[in-house]
């Protein structure tokens, strides 16, 4: 709730290419707070940062080759941003440590306890400054809205789920690389959708960012290979079978 309300305060005083610059490492922090969250501990391997940085500066530089105006920096906006991303990088790991030292614990459980301490803190400043009369009266007016407020919760519920499930399995690291992907590809749709002209710099942008999703699929040489719980088991019983029921009897 607060990197939402930090993110979206921002644009206050930072331009959108400004903010969109600062929000595309996110996966940067991920991974080096992943290194100070007790119960994970994590240390990557060279090739992920490489394919973090990768894929971080081609997103910077295909979204920047759009962009009409140049980054717009204000000492207060460049603040809130980075506290967004300090409180993205802590809750990712945060989640993925409950999940790997609570295994019973479940994406639903998850994502009802971040909402429900988050609502708390929302209406309070709302009720407070007055904002959620207004919007009450404005929505009154317009009704429509409630069809799209319904419509943007069960989207917000299917996109949060399926990022704890992604957190759950994979980790806050592969998590925020998705995620970065995903804002890459949808911005590569737009293009051939709509039909906009595509130049050298987005060509540039799409081939780092490509670069850093095939790193990212190399797998790990020094990772030990995992063996077959099944065939381990079945050794000691086949052992169990062959060995004679009264001693010195072979």
């Amino acid at each position: 709730m607060g990197s939402h309300g930090l993110t979206k305060g921002s644009l206050a005083f930072l331009n959108y290419p400004a903010q969109l610059m600062f929000k595309s490492t996110k996966v940067l922090p991920v991974m080096v707070m992943g290194a100070f969250i007790p119960g994970l501990r994590r240390k990557y391997p060279l090739h992920e940062y490489v394919s973090a940085v990768l894929l971080v500066v081609g997103l910077i530089i295909f979204t920047l080759a759009d962009a009409q105006t140049s980054p717009n920096f204000n000492v207060l906006g460049v603040i809130m941003v980075s506290g967004a991303l300090i409180m993205d990088s802590f809750l990712g790991n945060l989640q993925e440590a409950i999940f790997k030292m609570n295994p019973a614990t479940s994406q639903m459980e998850m994502l009802f306890c971040s909402t429900a301490v988050g609502l708390p803190l929302l209406i309070i400043p709302m009720v407070l400054t007055g904002e959620l009369s207004r919007a009450w009266a404005s929505c009154s007016q317009h009704l429509y809205v409630y069809l799209v407020l319904i419509f943007e919760a069960m989207a917000t519920f299917v996109g949060q789920l399926s990022v704890l499930c992604l957190i759950a399995i994979f980790g806050a690291a592969t998590t925020a690389m998705v995620t970065t992907a995903r804002k890459a590809l949808t911005l590569f749709l737009s293009y051939i959708i709509f039909t906009k002209p595509l130049t050298e710099q987005h060509g540039t942008g799409l081939l780092l960012i490509s670069m850093g999703i095939i790193l990212k699929m190399v797998p790990d040489p020094q990772s030990p290979v995992r063996s077959n719980p099944k065939s381990s088991q079945n050794i000691p019983q086949n052992e169990e079978e062959e060995k004679p029921l009264v001693p010195g009897s072979a």
